[in-house]
């Protein structure tokens, strides 16, 4: 067997021992095996670029890529291997349903940076606008900032300008009646300079004279408004141009592009979905090709390998069980005997010991204290 197909089956997981004993399973192992590899190439491929987006670093894209790919062929070979054909298509989809579960999370995982690759000219097309989107959204969020106190000077600029324009039409109403009350054209409707048309004109006069006077007390105000709009319109622009125009392109960003090139386009849409579904279809090919093939004489061999391992370790345990019931029983039942006989024997002693007492003390005289004269116990 060539190092390359004994690879493909260590790939497969299967047990190259039982595998030896049936040569007519070993191309469906490598394929299995083969599928298994190209799996964990791809997700190096897939971890690597995304690793590379984020840290712009072939050091980190590179290291990264090989951890997530060999653990991604870990996974996929554990989940090959741990399927069993029992010869019940419902039981073995029972057991498999779990592993294709997980076979399509690691298939969208592994998927979705090549697709970030796949359309990467598209995607970086619209970061652009999405870039442009952020500055601007950015930029007017500056201008929201100082636009209300900018408005306020403004408002009252206008009030100060109107005020102003109100005297002055005044003034001019008052001079216009002044003129034609000369000419003849208005007022009494004779041609004169006399009281009437001096009278008009000093009123003319006065609003004149006050229009002066609001116009040298409300100009200084209108001045200075107008500079404090001008600072503020100073601050604003140098806050926006003082913001950080960082590249806008972090693996969710493209993520977000992808999604709304999909939402805008109907032929990228449908080309991410398929792409998904390819990687699906490679990651779940292994255990679709275990769940729907019949049992080979490989599956017999190793259902026989598990089984007598199985009864082995049944009787091992069975007897170890005994046993230790058997040494517990005899431990309790000589323990119990053991205890009854110290018992009868301590009774026994403790029985002589009384009656030795009792004797001794029948043989020892008594002393009468009030008499002062000993006498014996059962003698006068």
């Amino acid at each position: 067997m060539s190092s390359l197909k004994r690879f493909l089956l260590y790939c497969s997981g299967a047990d190259l021992k039982i595998l030896e004993q049936c040569p007519t399973d070993e191309n469906k192992y490598i394929g299995i095996g083969g599928t298994v590899l190209f799996t964990g190439i791809l997700a190096l491929f897939s971890a690597g670029y995304a690793i590379y987006t984020v840290f712009d670093s072939y050091f980190f894209a590179i290291a990264f890529g090989l951890i997530w790919g060999l653990m991604i062929f870990n996974l996929d070979r554990y989940i090959v291997s741990s399927m069993k054909s029992r010869g019940s298509f419902f039981r073995d989809f029972t057991v498999a349903f779990p592993r294709l579960v997980l076979a399509v999370l690691l298939a969208l995982v592994i998927s979705k940076p090549l697709e970030l690759k796949i359309f990467e000219k598209e995607i970086n097309a619209e970061l652009i606008t999405m870039e442009q989107e952020v500055f601007k959204k950015q930029e007017n969020t500056i201008k929201e900032r100082y636009q209300s106190q900018i408005e306020g000077y403004q408002q009252d600029v206008a009030g100060l300008n109107r005020e102003i324009d109100k005297l002055a039409a005044a003034r001019d109403t008052l001079a216009l009646m002044a003129l034609q009350e000369a000419d003849g054209t208005g007022g009494s409707g004779k041609k004169n300079l006399g009281p009437i048309y001096r009278a008009k004109k000093a009123k003319a006069d006065d609003a004149q004279a006050e229009l002066d006077a609001a116009k040298e007390r409300l100009e200084p105000l209108i001045a200075e408004k107008h500079a404090a709009i001008q600072e503020l319109d100073s601050l604003m622009q140098s806050d926006i141009l003082t913001l950080e125009r960082k590249p806008y392109g972090g693996m969710a960003a493209r993520m977000d592009a992808l999604h709304r090139l999909g939402e805008q386009s109907k032929a990228i849409f449908l080309a991410n979905i398929f792409i998904m579904l390819l990687f699906i279809a490679i990651e779940t090919a292994p255990i679709f090709v275990k769940l729907i093939s019949s049992r080979s004489p490989y599956d017999y061999l190793l259902h026989q390998a598990e089984h007598k391992f199985e009864m082995a370790n049944l009787e091992e345990v069975t007897l170890l069980h005994n046993a230790t019931h058997n040494k517990v029983q005899f431990d309790t039942e000589t323990g119990v005997h053991r205890t009854r006989k110290e018992i009868e024997v301590e009774k026994e002693l403790a029985e002589e010991y009384y009656e030795r007492r009792k004797a001794a003390l029948k043989d020892k005289p008594l002393v009468d204290w009030n008499w002062g004269l000993p006498f014996f116990r059962g003698k006068v």
